[in-house]
């Protein structure tokens, strides 16, 4: 069984290229991302499988010459699976365009403020340690 390398490059690029846009903070790009990689995945299970073979049904194809139906299986499953998150990504996508008028991730505002306390080299206070105030500010009691 010989895979064929063209094929091995390319699904390759595409799940590189697809996990270096799902970094990304757009969600346009990401959506791109996620269907890239699913098909560089697919590509790598289709190169996985084989050569390709008869059908495998028992009668009509001799046992050697049979095709393995499982990588197929696992094949439409991906791509079931890839519409649905594509579905949802493109969804958030077009509810964050229509809330902010861009479609860019924001940061989570507690992410903000431990990345601050990183930065002055603070450890964090405890949930236990947190009153929160009527403005919604938190005041940290000592």
């Amino acid at each position: 069984m010989s895979a064929n390398l063209t094929l091995a490059i390319v699904a390759g690029v595409l799940v590189a290229t697809g996990l270096y846009l799902i970094t990304e903070r757009s969600l346009s790009r990401i959506l791109v991302g996620v269907v890239l990689a699913s098909n560089g995945v697919n590509i790598f299970f289709l190169i996985a499988s084989g050569p390709a073979g008869g059908a495998p049904i028992l009668g009509v194809t001799e046992p050697d010459a049979m095709s393995d139906p499982l990588p197929q299986a696992m094949v439409l499953t991906a791509i079931v699976i890839t519409l649905s998150v594509a579905a949802f990504v493109m969804t958030m996508a077009y509810r964050s365009f229509q809330i902010n008028g861009h479609d860019e991730v924001q940061d989570d505002v507690e992410d903000t403020r431990i990345r601050a306390l990183a930065e002055a080299d603070q450890a964090s206070a405890s949930f236990e340690d947190i009153q929160f105030s009527d403005t919604g500010e938190d005041v940290v009691s000592e």
